[in-house]
């Protein structure tokens, strides 16, 4: 089951910027932050030899916008979230943000997690897109699990960017 508005809304399972953000069926997460990619990574089965990409950030020009062209971006949600132990939940690009050749890739929000998240946005546009701080650039759904989990998530990223 989906939770609707009035139980998010209820539960504050994220930290919003504003009430506009509680839609029907989910919460808008907007842009905090973008970075360019500065090296490979390394991903194996147990994390032993993981390593994330390094990243610079790119700032934001005199009207508050950033121009982004055609490639691949890590992005940082100004939301802070805390997924509670009966729901999961994902994440979509805004339909505003594909109609310019634009797309958000996320993953799962396993229950237990809490933090302010981060996600790739790849700009396929040869034109580029042009995105203002704080724009609507996604949407998280909230899926209500059958029941509670009986494990959380307890990964390296739970508590992720809090400081920021």
């Amino acid at each position: 089951m989906i939770l609707p508005k009035q139980h998010l809304e209820e539960a504050r399972p994220v930290d919003v910027l504003h009430p506009s953000q509680f839609q029907p069926a989910g919460i808008d997460v907007t842009l905090r932050e973008a970075y360019r990619f500065r090296s490979a990574g390394k991903i194996d089965f147990d994390n032993k030899e993981r390593k994330i990409s390094d990243v610079e950030p790119l700032p934001f020009g005199p009207s508050d916008d950033i121009v982004l062209q055609p490639g691949a971006y890590k992005v940082m949600f100004n939301e802070y979230v805390r997924i509670p132990k009966d729901a999961a939940a994902f994440c979509f690009p805004r339909s505003s943000l594909l109609r310019c050749g634009v797309t958000l890739e996320c993953a799962v929000w396993d229950p237990g997690y809490e933090g302010r998240s981060e996600a790739l946005l790849v700009v396929r546009n040869e034109h580029g897109v042009t995105l203002k701080r704080n724009a609507k650039i996604g949407q998280m759904v909230f899926l209500k699990l059958s029941e509670a989990a009986k494990t959380l998530y307890e990964g390296v990223y739970k508590g992720e960017n809090k400081e920021k």
